[in-house]
Formats: structure tokens, C-alpha cells, sequence
């Protein structure tokens, strides 16, 4: 990847766009999901839920910045170092959200919020979706979408050709395309073709920014938005069956239009006053939020409401849940993943050093201390 310098900057409205495709989750649960499906919650929001029912698209927003950031961290890095990353960058929180939901689960739960131990020290790996274990709260969907795409950059870095992402991201398009029109299951599963567009418009996005726009590079993105428009389209009638309700196409395709646009003009740098401006609170809090709001929420709903008025159950809930966020982003991120990181950093050396050759292995180090690779020295 090229330039070297450009990729190391940090991109404030990243933040802040990660915030945003989280609290709409959050209110998409709250709001509309929790009551119009699966009796999740007895409590309904009907003041907000015209328009929290559109807040399930902050996921493909998450998956678009993932496909940003995730290429930014690979273009400069080895696989060792990505892995380090993303495991320090995941585990930490996600143990913290694990436990809390599962205590919340055992203390307040009952009837449809259950869960064995065997099935929390499962849940702990992050793989218990890949092996056919139940998750203790079904945001964690998303996380197993996320390795899937993970896997697939570590084998670009494996074999390494990260160097030609976008020639790779160009074939993926096609396969998804492809596969729209001639589906095969497995196939689908294995190149995450509904959720492909947003990591591969999110990775073109920061090609755009660390390499420039190129023709080329605005067309691979521009059919990425419309591939999207039309999976978003095609796929309402299913949601509307699924939630008893109607669903404006021109609001959907509104949204994720504007999705593809900020990132376009985050990859131009013509996002003004968001880039100038720190939001590194916001995005701190995403994925604990993320984490934590749903099974928590609405155990917490329906333990609280009709007792409660439900204006109070709502608003009560989320500053409780961003508190918890910003907690465990405090005690548990800040505290313990630098040391998580340097013993995985260890760890990753000592491994070379048993299994490569005879020669010396140097660190090589950004200005912040974040490892970027190794580099051999014979």
C-alpha cells in the first residue's frame, strides 16, 4: 500500500460515523425490533418507531468503515501483526460484554433469556457461530460476518498480495454480482455476498484515500452502490413480512446512498469540520454498546415496564448502557490490552524465532509503539 504516511494518519469522522451506526442499531432494538418481533420485549416505542425501524443499515454502515479500517491496518503490517491487532482490538471488550450479559442473563432472565455455562465459555472464543453454538445475545452475528472478512484479508497478507487489493476486491465484486444471479449456497456463505459490497466499498474508499481516485477505483465503488440498492430493495418484502410493517424503498435507498457518499467523502478528505474535531470518545463507546444494549435492554424492559413509565424504561436503559460501555472501555480496554498486546506481540516473536531461519528479527514500530511488522536482518 502506498503512500506509507497517509496511511498512519488517524480520520477523526471515522469515529464519530462508528457511533452513528451504533446508536441506530441501538434504537432500531429499542425502539422497533424488541416489541414487532419474536415478543423479545412486551414493551413498545411507538414515538420513535417510524423511524427506528430503519436503524437495522447502521450494520452495513459498521461493515463499509470495517472495510476501510481493516485495509488501513493491513498496509503497512505483516500477518503477524494484523492478527495481534485484531485480537487486542476484539477480545478484551468482548470478554467484559460476554460476561456482563451472561450474570444479567443468570440474575434477571428466564423464558427465552437462557444460557448454560458450556455455552458462555463457548460464546468466550468467538467462534461458537462457526461451530453451531448458540450466542448469548444475537448481535454477535455481526462479529462472525467481521472474522469471515478478517480470514479473507489474512490470506491476501498469507500469500502476499495485499499489495494488490484492489485487483482482488474487483474479482469479489464479480463474484457477488455473479452470485446474485446465479446463487450457490456455499459459495454465498463463503464470500459473504450480502454483506461483500460494504466491505469492499469501505475497502475501495481507503484506496481512494491513501492512493487517490482513480477511474477506476470510482467505478468499482459506484457499482458497489448499486449492487447494495439493490440487495437492500430486494430483501424488504422479507422484512416487512418478518416485522409487520411497511418500509418506504426511497428511505432505504436514501440511507444507504448516503452511506457510500460520506465514505466517498471521507476517502476525499472534504469532510471539513468532522475531520478537524476529535471523536475518539464516540468511537470508544461503539463496541461495548454494540456488545452489551440488546438482550441486556430488553431483560431490563421487560423487568421494569408496565411498573415504570416507559419513557424512563428507555432513556433509563441507554444511559445505563453507555455508562457500562464507558466502563468497560476504561477498566477493561484501557487497562488490560496494552499488556494483552505486548504479550501477544511476545508471543508472536517467539514464534518466529523457533520456526524461521537462522537470523536476526527486528521489530519494526510506529511512532505510537503499535507493531507494524518484523523486518529479518541477516
Amino acid at each position: 500500500m502506498e503512500p506509507v504516511e497517509r496511511a498512519a494518519a488517524r480520520i477523526n469522522e471515522i469515529d464519530l460515523l462508528r457511533f452513528i451506526a451504533a446508536i441506530s442499531v441501538v434504537f432500531f432494538h429499542y425502539a422497533f425490533r424488541g416489541y414487532a418481533a419474536d415478543e423479545r420485549t412486551i414493551m413498545a416505542y411507538p414515538l420513535l418507531a417510524p423511524v427506528a425501524k430503519y436503524g437495522y443499515l447502521g450494520v452495513q454502515l459498521f461493515f463499509l468503515i470495517s472495510g476501510f479500517v481493516i485495509l488501513m491496518t493491513v498496509s503497512r503490517g505483516s500477518l503477524k501483526a494484523f492478527a495481534v491487532s485484531r485480537f487486542v482490538r476484539l477480545y478484551p471488550a468482548f470478554w467484559a460484554c460476554c460476561t456482563l450479559t451472561f450474570v444479567a442473563i443468570v440474575l434477571i432472565g428466564g423464558g427465552q433469556y437462557s444460557a448454560t455455562l458450556p455455552q458462555y465459555l463457548a460464546n468466550l472464543t468467538m467462534l461458537s457461530g462457526f461451530v453451531g453454538i448458540g450466542s448469548i445475545d444475537g448481535v454477535y452475528w455481526s462479529l462472525f460476518v467481521e472474522l469471515q472478512f478478517y480470514a479473507m484479508v489474512a490470506a491476501l497478507l498469507a500469500i502476499g498480495r495485499i499489495h494488490q487489493a484492489q485487483l482482488f476486491l474487483a474479482l469479489w465484486l464479480l463474484a457477488t454480482v455473479a452470485l446474485e444471479f446465479f446463487p450457490v449456497g456455499r459459495l454465498r456463505a463463503l464470500l459473504l455476498t450480502d454483506y461483500a459490497v460494504y466491505f469492499i466499498g469501505g475497502a475501495l474508499a481507503f484506496l481512494i484515500w491513501s492512493r487517490g481516485a482513480s477511474g477506476g477505483r470510482l467505478a468499482l465503488l459506484l457499482s458497489c452502490h448499486l449492487v447494495a440498492l439493490h440487495q437492500a430493495l430486494s430483501g424488504l418484502p422479507q422484512f416487512e413480512q418478518n416485522f409487520q410493517t411497511s418500509m418506504s424503498p426511497y428511505v432505504v435507498g436514501g440511507i444507504i446512498t448516503a452511506f457510500f457518499a460520506v465514505m466517498l467523502l471521507v476517502a476525499l478528505r472534504c469532510t471539513g469540520p468532522l475531520a478537524a474535531r476529535r471523536w475518539r470518545l464516540a468511537g470508544a463507546l461503539t463496541y461495548p454498546l454494540y456488545l452489551l444494549h440488546q438482550n441486556i435492554g430488553f431483560m431490563l424492559f421487560n423487568l421494569a415496564y408496565p411498573t415504570l413509565n416507559r419513557h424512563i424504561v428507555l432513556w433509563g436503559t441507554l444511559g445505563l448502557m453507555l455508562a457500562l460501555s464507558y466502563a468497560v472501555h476504561v477498566l477493561i480496554e484501557r487497562r488490560y490490552s496494552p499488556a494483552l498486546k505486548r504479550m501477544a506481540e511476545c508471543a508472536c516473536y517467539q514464534s518466529v524465532q523457533r520456526l524461521g531461519p537462522r537470523r536476526s528479527v527486528v521489530a519494526v514500530k510506529s511512532p505510537t509503539g503499535d507493531l507494524l511488522g518484523e523486518r529479518s536482518v541477516d
